[in-house]
């Protein structure tokens, strides 16, 4: 069986890549929690570097988890819950499909054996 979302599969690529980092993870959950923050606010978070925050802002931006936007001198981070729901929703059906095979399987090991 085939589990459709309304991503590609390279989308969901890039989407479950950004989120297997602690670091990114922690991003995402700042700016969709909070309000948006710019990068050189979530830089003092972290023991990095400012370029490497802005590598981990780029690929959340790449994986459409975050937008940017230029204010004045500073670059702003704001969360996009809607390609957080779009994983949710993957996660769900895949749960789904996991938990019917499950159950058939138990009905399988339920049957009496000759």
């Amino acid at each position: 069986m085939v589990v459709r979302a309304d991503l590609s599969n390279a989308d969901l690529d890039r989407l479950f890549h950004a989120l297997a980092d602690t670091t990114r993870r922690d991003i995402v959950s700042r700016v969709l929690g909070g309000k948006p923050a710019s990068i050189s606010t979530l830089a003092a978070r972290y023991n990095m570097s400012f370029a490497a925050v802005q590598k981990h802002v780029a690929v959340l931006e790449d994986s459409g988890l975050v937008t940017k936007h230029q204010q004045g001198r500073e670059r702003i981070v704001r969360g996009n819950p809607d390609q957080l729901a779009r994983a949710r929703d993957l996660l769900v059906r895949l749960e789904g499909l996991w938990r019917a095979r499950f159950t058939q399987l138990d009905a399988v090991f339920a049957e009496p054996r000759p």
